[in-house]
């Protein structure tokens, strides 16, 4: 299962789930427009700590 059905999976089980994609392939369609799939953030690989906490901080709403 890709993330794009983890995803799915996820937000049938939880809708109101926060979710952040994060992949080495910035051009795949679910990275490049992850709010079409539930996600409320990506990550391109590689990252460092600044951006995994900015994701994190949309995840829970501080920048959403």
């Amino acid at each position: 299962m890709g993330g794009k059905e983890a995803a799915a999976e996820i937000l049938h089980l939880d809708p109101g789930a926060r979710l952040v994609v994060s992949s080495g392939y910035s051009e795949d369609p679910v990275v490049a427009q992850y709010r079409e799939f539930g996600f409320v953030a990506a990550l391109g690989k590689p990252y460092g700590v600044s951006e995994l906490l900015a994701a994190l901080a949309r995840a829970v709403g501080d920048d959403a």
